[in-house]
């Protein structure tokens, strides 16, 4: 049995009149903590349980749901937000759960906004781990040979994603969009790994169980974005950052990750074999280690 100060807590954060994100933590109370910022459109039960619980062993892990996700409250439309209110959240769910720095790990669009909370509230971060995203600079990024080359020019998207993208959302019922998205993480998950359709369904199954809709908001496509670049906050970051390189991302691939450890200084780079723009039970092992690695350097209370 669980101690029970390990007991999964769930609560609600306001964060702005009006808006509520609804919270989960687990893990020992005392424990340094570590918050997880999921990507855009996804909801905090997007992170696997296993990857949780092992973070758990050694952090008061704490995840959330977005606005227009999960259980939080769904009210662009009313209440229209830009992408960096969205990093401006990460420290409204600390400062409403009672906590003063947690490690933090960011997957995709929660990369992004883990880089805004390193460049302008670096004093609430304990260490960084990027993952899945770019860099918020206008850095060039440079070869190993030495050659520059201009952030405009790095890989895009695949196009087999872009495809995917291209298309609206439409309602055609629940199995139906079950189905669309078990192949988006086919799409998202790269070409290096077997594709495991059961865990996905599974873990969609109960994104939208929790959410209690199928519904799929577009709010954080739709968000303003400008503003975000951190250029020379990021030149200047003194706060321990790992960037997770995935050699089969399809969405930011490689060299992405590379430019992103050259212009957050002092930041350092590990790459998890077969890993794409998603988490499935083969990288789970390898990448809790890697953030344990990361979190052990700078552990202590938040």
């Amino acid at each position: 049995m669980k101690h029970a100060d390990e007991r999964v807590r769930e609560q609600y954060v306001e964060v702005a009149p009006g808006v509520r994100l609804w919270t989960e933590r687990r893990g020992p109370a005392d424990a340094p903590a570590l918050l997880l910022v999921m990507g855009a459109q996804a909801s905090g039960i997007g992170w696997p349980e296993p990857l949780v619980d092992a973070l758990a062993e050694h952090h008061h892990v704490i995840r959330y749901d977005h606005r227009d996700t999960g259980k939080s409250s769904h009210s662009f439309d009313e209440q229209p937000y830009r992408v960096t209110d969205l990093a401006q959240d990460v420290i409204a769910v600390l400062d409403g759960l009672g906590v003063e720095r947690a490690h933090l790990v960011g997957l995709s669009l929660g990369g992004m906004l883990t880089q805004l909370v390193l460049a302008d509230h670096p004093e609430r971060v304990l260490s960084a781990t990027l993952l899945g995203t770019c860099a918020l600079s206008e850095t060039s990024y440079v070869r190993p040979d030495g050659t520059p080359v201009p952030v405009a020019e790095l890989p895009g998207i695949a196009p087999e994603v872009l495809e995917l993208w291209a298309h609206p959302v439409e309602d055609h019922g629940p199995a139906a969009e079950l189905d669309r998205r078990v192949e988006h993480w086919r799409v998202l998950g790269g070409n290096q790994l077997p594709f495991g359709e059961a865990y996905f369904r599974e873990l969609e199954r109960r994104v939208i169980e929790h959410a209690g809709t199928y519904a799929v908001s577009t709010a954080h496509g739709r968000a303003d974005d400008s503003g975000m670049l951190r250029t020379a906050e990021l030149a200047r970051n003194a706060v321990p950052t790992l960037v997770v390189s995935a050699p089969a991302e399809p969405v930011f691939p490689p060299p992405h990750p590379q430019h992103l450890a050259q212009v957050v200084a002092g930041a350092r780079l590990v790459e998890i074999p077969g890993m794409g723009h998603a988490l499935p039970p083969a990288v789970l092992g390898p990448l809790a280690e890697a953030i344990l690695g990361h979190t052990a350097g700078g552990r202590r209370e938040g």
